[in-house]
């Protein structure tokens, strides 16, 4: 006989739980409660804990999070979705932020019941974020606000507040570019197909069709067109004998004609149902024709085909406010302030001389002798001289680095663990301060794995039988700390959560980089550069284990060959400890916070010198050692 369990939030566990399957309409679906980031994972879906208590909120939340899953699996076809899903990192998040707020909307309207819980779940996680208390649309982020605008329309129902402040910020906008796009959008929610093409064109209307990548249904029509070529190339010899010989025999037996119809019925059924299955080993191909081959799937990495992984599947990018609740990132950047208390000399004086540099190279440039300007007072005198002599204006020039972005790349491994961890989140404090306030936007992304020695690809990996040359075999994850759009003080409390415990595990250096690359690369700023801090080789225990030794070493040296060849990104690295020279060409090394002003302050101001052979002189005490 089972055991009664004494908690008393197992009945309401156990009662959403089920619920939540038979909304979904997935009898198989597993559903935990956990402290981990809620989502859905092939069969598994994740909610939030349910504590003993059961606070109101909890409940409000859990109820919220299983609706919206439970809408996001029965009515959300991934195969759809990815067909139409645009390759640019803002097109994407609005692409996604739209599909959601679809599901969400059938479900309000099909399910009237569920529309309330996940009002609770927008409006905790909106709170959370602090949109509440956002006052300008360039602060408020644009995907989140067109996903509220998309259900607003689609339901009618007011949303939460939070939620309502940042729609209301960017809705003037939206609604000038798009309005006409988006009317009638609630006739449009059960074909996700025709939604997805309507979400494009929202996209494209905003300013990012840049980011859509090829049509996926001109690229069919395309193919649709070459088929039906080949098709008539293929029946055109002797049609007309064949036709004549069919109708003849038509003709002298009209029963054996109607068997013939049948037979051609049912093979062409058999056909059907052949091609549904992907051309079974039995199907018989015409004589003559070989066999189609599926196209090969795309490589993993650009920079080197034959890198491989194992599984993909329980790999996640993630944004650091969602590995923590918002208190708990506040306690952890106390914590991470406390530590950098006795450096606050230092980091002062890092940030003023850095900032000066560059408000000098920004300041410094301009054009004399101007019709209009201002005023130039150094040629007054001249006017005195002659009164005749016209008046002088001079014109500040646009300097190069103001339409720039700089991506901070941090190796979140155990062997960062401590001193280099802390110096690693001064790096990308100041940075991002400082060059906040040149006007030079900044993103800060960091790398680890989800398990130590292998996480469920090396369970999944040991259920095959082990196979030989597994390739990477462990869950990737990749944290966004702060977007490049993002103001910094909305991001500041996310840098403590590099001082989470049990945060830190290992490191697949080649992969992020790529990552941090494509990012940059689908950005519209002219200038782009990645700086990577980190503390040495690539380590993973469970790829190395079964792989060659160097496999992700050699990697990272293929990632950041492409990644110099294309010359879209500029590239550097600060190495924490240990000398990282060997792998990037700009590089520096410093083992404590007191180097941090010189190496850093050199680095960047060389990097935004408008004279190639002055940037060259400074990048060069990277073989200094």
């Amino acid at each position: 006989m089972a055991q009664k369990s004494d908690n008393p939030a197992d009945p309401f566990k156990k009662a959403l739980a089920e619920a939540t399957k038979v909304m979904a309409d997935d009898p198989e679906l597993t559903v935990s409660y956990s402290v981990d980031p809620s989502g859905l994972t092939g069969e598994a879906m994740r909610l939030p804990q349910v504590s003993r208590r059961m606070t109101r909120d909890e409940v409000l939340l859990a109820r919220g999070t299983a609706d919206a899953l439970a809408m996001h699996r029965k009515y959300h076809n991934e195969a759809t979705h990815a067909r139409y899903s645009p390759p640019g990192d803002m097109a994407r998040d609005l692409y996604e932020a739209m599909e959601t707020a679809r599901c969400e909307a059938m479900g309000a309207r099909d399910m009237p019941g569920t529309a309330g819980n996940i009002d609770a779940k927008i409006g905790h996680d909106a709170t959370r974020r602090g949109y509440d208390q956002i006052r300008q649309p360039a602060d408020a982020p644009l995907a989140a606000a067109a996903g509220y605008l998309v259900r607003n329309l689609a339901t009618g129902r007011a949303l939460p507040k939070g939620a309502q402040n940042v729609m209301d910020l960017w809705r003037p906008f939206i609604e000038e570019q798009a309005g006409g796009t988006l009317e009638n959008i609630e006739a449009l929610l059960d074909d996700q197909t025709a939604f997805a093409k309507l979400a494009r064109q929202v996209i494209r209307d905003l300013g990012y069709g840049d980011q859509l990548g090829d049509d996926p249904d001109s690229e069919d029509e395309n193919q649709d067109d070459q088929a039906q070529e080949d098709s008539d190339d293929q029946e055109q010899p002797d049609s007309a004998g064949q036709d004549d010989s069919e109708d003849q025999d038509a003709d002298a037996d009209p029963e054996r004609a109607q068997d013939d119809q049948q037979d051609q019925a049912e093979a062409q059924v058999s056909m059907d149902d052949l091609a549904d299955e992907e051309m079974g080993e039995d199907a018989e191909m015409p004589e003559g024709e070989a066999p189609l081959e599926p196209p090969p799937p795309p490589p993993v990495s650009e920079a080197d085909p034959d890198y491989r992984v194992f599984m993909s599947d329980h790999d996640e990018e993630i944004a650091a406010e969602d590995l923590a609740e918002p208190a708990e990132l506040e306690r952890l950047r106390a914590y991470l302030d406390q530590q950098l208390d006795p450096l606050k000399g230092a980091v002062s004086r890092l940030a003023n001389k850095l900032q000066r540099r560059l408000q000098a190279q920004q300041n410094r440039s301009w054009e004399f002798d101007r019709e209009e300007g201002i005023l130039d007072a150094g040629r007054l005198a001249r006017v005195v001289a002659n009164p005749t002599t016209p008046l002088s204006f001079k014109v500040e020039k646009d300097t190069e680095f103001r339409d720039t972005v700089v991506t901070l790349l941090l190796d979140n491994s155990g062997s960062m663990r401590g001193r280099p961890i802390s110096i690693a989140a001064i790096c990308a404090d100041v940075l991002a301060r400082t060059l906040e306030r040149c006007s030079v936007k900044v993103e800060i992304l960091g790398f680890t794995t989800r398990a130590w020695k292998g996480g469920q690809s090396r369970e999944a990996w040991l259920a095959e039988g082990r196979p030989q040359q597994p390739g990477r075999l462990n869950d990737l994850r990749h944290i966004v700390y702060k977007r490049a759009d993002a103001p910094w003080r909305r991001a500041r409390p996310n840098l403590g959560l590099m001082m989470k415990e049990g945060l830190l595990k290992e490191n697949i250096d080649g992969e992020a980089l790529e990552w941090a690359h494509r990012r940059m690369a689908g950005r519209r700023e002219a200038r782009k550069i990645l700086m990577v801090i980190s503390d040495g080789a690539p380590v993973d225990d469970s790829t190395l284990s079964v792989n060659p030794a160097n496999y992700l070493e050699k990697h990272l040296r293929d990632v950041i060959a492409m990644v110099e060849k294309r010359k879209i990104v500029e590239l550097l690295a600060i190495g924490i400890g240990h000398d990282v020279t060997r792998y990037y060409d700009r590089a520096v090394t410093i083992t404590d916070v007191e180097q941090l002003a010189g190496a850093m302050t050199e680095q960047l101001a060389a990097l935004f010198d408008s004279d190639p052979r002055a940037r060259a002189r400074v990048m060069g005490i990277k073989r200094a050692g």
